[in-house]
């Protein structure tokens, strides 16, 4: 259940993102859009970990 809700407002981000430079009819958004959610989401982790690495010193 939360990861479900996790990924539905990473992909609305995703999808914001993704249709300031692809046209939302283009045959590859789908394919665009959860790359830049794999990106959104790789740069979320990276900064966690890099908060949490801040934190320790």
């Amino acid at each position: 259940m939360m990861m479900s809700l996790i990924l539905r407002i990473l992909f609305v981000f995703a999808g914001a993102v993704t249709a300031l430079f692809v046209a939302r009819d283009a045959l590859n958004f789908t394919i665009i859009q959860t790359f830049v959610a794999i990106l959104l989401m790789t740069a979320v982790v990276a900064l966690g970990s890099l908060w949490s690495l801040r934190r320790k010193v």
